[in-house]
């Protein structure tokens, strides 16, 4: 195998990994920092640490005016993706994100084949149909149940507009990335443009004085997401899509329920219901359907 695919699968890996734990962190660290709070607190540490970087490493910014468009087209688009996911955690369960999350890869793989030109067979369609019908479900199943029923299901919508954000930042960031951007300037230069755009919106609302009483597990719940989850794996993810086509790398996130799931019930208490469980069989199938086929063409 090409060392270069070799080293991107093991970056891609590292992240699968820490993406896994990272959702189950944000609803924990939700219930003692308010989201928007949560949301400018973890850009700012990333933001700081981006300026450190950029005063040693220098800022080699493009001259090309299309590629400072999508530049920055990217950072407010993957901000976006961000507050739709840490505001739709606040409202539904992580059980709930990692089953829809798992058609994450069928959709970056359709803005690909739309985007990209990336060639896509009509078993992919249908399995990609079949996985979006077990997402209805699953977004749909708080329904059917009592109390917060209406509350979690505005946050599987959240999270399925999350995902939406996701794939087409993906695909801005593979452009950026063959247009020669430098990862590690891409990543860095996301958290500054995302905590200049989200503090003027925390600002009226809080002061640094609401984090001085807030516990510590949540401050290394923020720090967790700031610095490991967010500088340490946007840049390896983004070193890893500049060697590997955007599909090939959305596929590693079909792992992430493998971790934040166990973790959601043990450490979390969340239940699962057969509701549940039918949107997460419909989806395992459709995105089998469309898996195996793509595998076969490759």
């Amino acid at each position: 195998m090409n060392p270069h695919r070799l080293k991107a699968y093991f970056y891609l890996i590292v992240v699968t990994v820490i993406w896994g734990l990272a959702e189950p962190v944000i609803k924990y660290t939700l219930g003692g920092i308010p989201p928007l709070l949560f949301l400018v607190y973890r850009f700012g540490l990333s933001a700081f640490l981006a300026i450190i970087i950029f005063a040693v490493t220098g800022v080699k910014f493009p001259k090309d005016k299309k590629v400072i468009f999508e530049l920055f087209l990217y950072g407010f688009i993957a901000t976006l993706s961000l507050v739709l996911l840490f505001f739709g955690l606040e409202k539904t369960t992580v059980l709930d994100a990692v089953l829809i999350n798992l058609i994450n890869p069928l959709i970056i793989s359709a803005a690909g084949v739309y985007f990209l030109r990336e060639r896509i067979t009509k078993r992919e369609k249908f399995g990609m149909t079949v996985a979006l019908l077990g997402t209805v479900i699953t977004v749909a199943e708080p329904l059917i149940q009592n109390g917060d029923g209406f509350t979690r299901l505005s946050g599987n919508i959240l999270i399925f507009f999350y995902l939406l954000a996701t794939a087409a930042s993906a695909v801005l960031a593979k452009k950026l990335l063959k247009a020669e951007v430098n990862p590690l300037f891409l990543t860095n230069f996301f958290f500054i443009l995302g905590f200049a755009v989200l503090l003027p919106f925390a600002l009226p609302k809080y002061a640094l004085s609401n984090l001085s009483g807030i516990p510590l597990s949540y401050h290394l719940g923020v720090i967790f997401m700031a610095l490991v989850s967010g500088s340490f794996a946007y840049y390896l993810s983004n070193k890893a899509q500049k060697t590997i086509e955007i599909s090939e790398a959305s596929v590693f996130s079909y792992l992430y329920p493998v971790i934040a799931a166990p973790i959601a019930v043990i450490w979390l208490k969340e239940k699962i219901t057969p509701m549940l469980i039918l949107g997460a069989v419909i989806i395992t199938v459709g995105v089998v359907i469309a898996e195996l086929k793509k595998r076969q063409y490759n």
